[in-house]
């Protein structure tokens, strides 16, 4: 794989100390604030402390207004409203957003997803024949649509009103809709453009029930907003970072709705949520029946209202999920091995990829392509698409390494595929199995270009050097008031000088256990698949990586997730 390089940040201790005396915080705190820009106490507080009533107004939002309108009216009317999601976890935590506010409100509602076996992504024609067989009279699609544009006018003639609300980076035809919720769309007046479905049908909801029933409380589906901005990786500032902080705290609480109880028992997460729980034990989850199977299992568990019925679907939804696991990582290596035979030629570990990465096979799940090119890219350190081929169709998903921009790559390789939809952190495409050498070699092309512009190989930035005195190792509780980390918000990144070895176990299948010293300091580590690396008791090291609350201890103890040895 490549090797990552790390560069240290400049830090600046006077600076970080009389914020953190402002903050009430540890100088560690204020240094990795200042690396984010907010050298002022407002708009640093304002960050540790994001309040709802800081949103966004949403009034200049395109569209918003019609669609509240036609949806209140429908309420009124007990006229058949029918929302139709995406199988992925953006799309079906807006389904259940939406339907849950509407069905307070007394709507008659039906939910749907799409099938990706049948139909597949988006508003498919199978989707348009299952709506008019349910005597919709008004149709939202959640996280798809965008690119829709003959089956939503289809619809429309058929005299179903058409509500999209998509995220998605949008064609330059019009959308022949009732009304469209997208703020990439031309013409969009609401300057946040960094909501998923799930945030956008939050704020629909919202003017519904301003239409209906003013007083209707709607904080309690911030859990359900924050599920599906973190899982489809958008940026976590903003607008979503005050929706997701409130959500996180939702997630963990004891009065979680039943499918998030069974949910969080079923992936074993204890205590707060934080985002990094969201990314990889819960949103894998609840992909899982989308990506094998149905995702009406999805919807199903986060509408249960029961904990024993969310229980069942929980077991159901774990099963699937360990299948999906087991199919994941046969593709995944075989993707890998792809990889190194195409691009390396033999090469030896350390040789890096300079364009984009596009593998294909028959024998590969389109249900997992996704996650085996999120594998790709982090491993070369490249944008990665790989396709599973079905026939005559090959069914594709990108991922992209760092903040390079995908979509921009994939728009101007696009030439030799069927179509294609995304954004510029993950996208699928559809391709003539007989046209992916062309598309592998423009692609790469087209990845070349833009690093040429000056979009490089990533840099993993180190924010803080941990040395106990002017920059000591911060709490848990000031780790918490960083969240929700990931897309936007990096989880900050720790350097440990010379810290030395006081036990190192291999665990589990080839992960490692470690107890470090710096100076008077004792921490425990973990190295994920990091065995072959495992440094000898007594070695000093050099050790990057991330702090988390150690699960295993549960008291307020910290756990160092090791990245690299330097």
């Amino acid at each position: 794989m490549a090797s990552p390089r790390y560069e240290q940040r400049a830090s600046d201790a006077a600076a970080a100390r009389d914020l953190a005396r402002a903050l009430d915080v540890s100088p560690t705190l204020a240094q990795i604030l200042l690396h984010r820009g907010l050298s002022s106490v407002e708009a640093a507080q304002d960050f540790l402390e994001p309040k709802l009533g800081g949103l966004t107004d949403p009034s200049a939002m395109r569209d918003r207004d019609v669609a509240a309108d036609r949806l209140a009216r429908a309420v009124r009317a007990r006229e058949r409203i029918v929302i139709f999601g995406d199988y992925d976890v953006d799309g079906t935590t807006a389904t259940t957003i939406l339907a849950g506010i509407l069905l307070r409100l007394g709507a008659d509602v039906r939910v749907m997803a799409a099938n990706r076996f049948v139909g597949g992504y988006g508003f498919s024609e199978p989707a348009l024949l299952e709506v008019k067989a349910a005597s919709a009279r008004v149709l939202v699609t959640c996280d798809c649509g965008s690119a829709d544009h003959p089956r939503i006018e289809a619809a429309m003639r058929a005299g179903i009103d058409v509500i999209v609300v998509d995220h998605h980076l949008v064609p330059k035809e019009p959308l022949p809709a009732l009304a469209f919720l997208n703020p990439h769309q031309p013409g969009c007046g609401f300057p946040y453009k960094g909501l998923a479905s799930a945030g956008l049908v939050f704020f629909l909801g919202a003017a519904v029930r301003a239409r209906l029933e003013p007083k209707l409380g709607l904080r309690d589906f911030l859990d359900l907003v924050a599920l599906g901005t973190v899982a489809d990786v958008a940026p976590l500032d903003g607008d979503n970072r005050r929706l997701v902080r409130h959500g996180l705290g939702l997630l963990g609480g004891r009065d979680a709705r039943p499918g998030v109880r069974a949910l969080r028992e079923a992936a074993r997460v204890k205590g707060a949520v934080q985002g990094q729980d969201i990314a990889y034990r819960l949103a894998p989850r609840l992909n899982a029946a989308g990506r094998l199977a149905d995702a009406s299992l999805t919807l199903a568990l986060l509408g249960a209202t029961t904990i024993e019925e969310a229980r069942a679907l929980a077991s159901r939804v774990e099963a699937v999920n360990a299948e999906r696991r087991a199919v994941q990582e046969a593709n995944a290596e075989e993707a890998v091995r792809a990889v190194r035979a195409l691009y390396l030629d033999g090469a030896g570990e350390g040789a890096s990829i300079d364009g984009g990465i596009v593998v294909a096979s028959p024998d590969w799940h389109r249900g997992v392509v996704g996650i085996v090119a999120a594998r790709l890219a982090e491993l070369f350190d490249a944008p990665a698409i790989v396709i599973a081929i079905e026939g005559e169709v090959g069914h594709g998903s990108g991922r992209t390494a760092g903040a390079f921009p995908l979509h921009d790559a994939v728009r101007a390789s696009s030439r030799a595929l069927l179509g294609f939809g995304g954004h510029q952190a993950a996208l699928g495409v559809r391709i003539d199995p007989s046209a992916i050498d062309a598309f592998r070699s423009d692609f790469d092309h087209a990845c070349r270009a833009l690093r040429a512009e000056g979009i490089g190989p990533r840099v993993r930035p180190i924010d803080v050097r941990l040395d106990g005195e002017r920059f000591p190792i911060p709490s848990a509780r000031e780790l918490a008031l960083l969240e929700p980390v990931g897309a936007g918000n990096p989880e900050p990144r720790f350097l440990l000088e010379g810290a030395k070895v006081d036990a190192a176990d291999v665990v589990g299948e080839g992960h490692l256990k470690l107890r470090l010293r710096v100076g008077e300091t004792r921490l425990s580590a973990f190295g994920y698949q990091l065995a072959s690396a495992r440094p000898s008791v007594g070695s000093v090291l050099d050790v990057v990586g991330a702090l988390r609350p150690d699960a295993w201890r549960g008291d307020g103890s910290l756990e160092l997730r090791v990245e690299a040895f330097l």
